[in-house]
């Protein structure tokens, strides 16, 4: 399979202007994300009409010129499974992907299964097989192998092709606008996650009171611009766990923090000064600034109600040709049902009660709560045994 090997800024330049006016543009990244904190972006694959290249972001001064032309709006950018694209991109330019169209988020709409692998796509659109002889290379390596190589450009010799069968898909089963809904709420998701404080996803903290929960905060962001500074994963600086037992301990005192089981590893014992003094400015913060519960009180939710909405949930998304893992989860059912037993009128809609979820799960998940609807064995033989009935208009109801 030939291919350009792009190594240098020149040779960047010259792709970048042949593929400037191409209406689409398929592209992959290998990355390795599992000692840096954020992913090392090691190589760049792109298709464009009929032109194959590799790109080294090592072999370049910057790969900008690259990441300018996918977010031009005049093209269809075409990618497999792209969050971290999204997020190379959004690193590189500031703004999303324009017109991106992600072929394992449209198979999902088309009647496959979500998430498929890139090779079980291929295999089921186009009947052929990947290669999988270089799946655990280091993609930091260099020079990289001519196997290595083809190997990865593999990865986007097909998306155009498939592509074009996933959007007349789309298409025909009238989802264009489902489909642009749902990739411009993912990117941005991933860009809200990229530029927003995420330490509520510390493990364990959710029960805390508002003060731990602050001092969560400020050891979070401690943790986190320690971890930029050292190019390290976040947990790596400090886990999860000892955040929450020091938010628990709510103070700064240096002996009561060394007395933390954890807490005596030597990568830290230079760092209890500034955990303290990151604890102590957790404890001033004003109460009327402290953080508050970001989700709605479950407590009172039945477990027996959210599994019925969850099994109409995938009855509902699999009576529709939509794969069940891209309309919602077991935490989106329950946030329908703590908006519909405790929402206020200023609440945000849940999820499946926005968009073109709302359109085929809320309404239906809104008559089965009132009981205006009901979901009933239909036939045990069917693929798709259960079906749901109007309660007002079903004569054999009651009877």
């Amino acid at each position: 399979m030939d291919y350009e090997s792009i190594q240098t800024d020149q040779e960047l330049a010259d792709l970048c202007d042949r593929i400037a006016d191409a209406p689409a543009i398929a592209f992959d990244t290998e990355f390795v994300s599992e000692d840096r904190y954020r992913p090392e972006l090691c190589l760049i694959q792109v298709a464009a009409g009929d032109v194959l290249a590799v790109i080294d972001p090592y072999g370049v001064s910057s790969t900008l010129p690259f990441w300018d032309l996918l977010v031009d709006p005049q093209r269809t950018v075409i990618a497999h499974a792209a969050r971290e694209e999204t997020r190379f991109c959004y690193r590189y330019t500031n703004q999303p992907i324009a017109g991106l169209f992600d072929t394992q988020l449209a198979a999902g709409f088309v009647g496959l299964e979500y998430p498929l692998s890139l090779g079980n796509l291929v295999s089921r659109l186009l009947g052929k097989n990947l290669a999988k002889g270089e799946s655990r290379t280091n993609w930091r390596h260099r020079p990289l192998s001519s196997e290595q190589l083809s190997y990865a450009i593999q990865d986007v010799t097909d998306l155009q092709e498939m592509h074009q069968q996933l959007l007349e898909m789309v298409e025909k089963w009238g989802r264009t606008d489902w489909l642009e809904q749902e990739t411009i709420a993912r990117q941005e998701k991933v860009l809200k996650h990229e530029s927003t404080e995420n330490w509520r996803r510390v493990s364990g903290c959710s029960g805390l009171a508002a003060r731990q929960m602050e001092i969560v905060r400020h050891l979070w962001r401690w943790r986190d611009r320690r971890a930029e500074q050292l190019d390290r994963p976040a947990k790596r600086v400090m886990r999860d766990d000892l955040i929450v037992e020091l938010a628990r301990r709510g103070t700064s005192n240096l002996k009561r923090i060394r007395s933390v089981r954890g807490m005596e590893w030597r990568g830290y014992v230079d760092l209890h000064e500034e955990i303290a003094a990151a604890i102590q400015a957790a404890l001033e913060v004003p109460d009327d600034q402290l953080p508050r519960r970001a989700r709605q009180n479950r407590t009172s939710i039945s477990p027996m109600l959210s599994q019925f909405l969850a099994t109409s949930m995938a009855c509902i998304s699999r009576q529709n040709k939509l794969a069940p893992s891209i309309v919602g989860n077991a935490d989106d059912v329950k946030d329908v049902l703590a908006y519909e037993l405790n929402s206020k009128p200023t609440e945000e809609l849940p999820a499946l009660m926005q968009g073109w979820r709302g359109e085929i799960i809320g309404k239906t998940f809104r008559r089965l709560l009132s009981g205006d609807a009901a979901i009933r064995v239909a036939n045990v033989r069917k693929e798709q045994p259960l079906e749901f009935i109007d309660l007002d208009d079903d004569p054999q109801v009651g009877q």
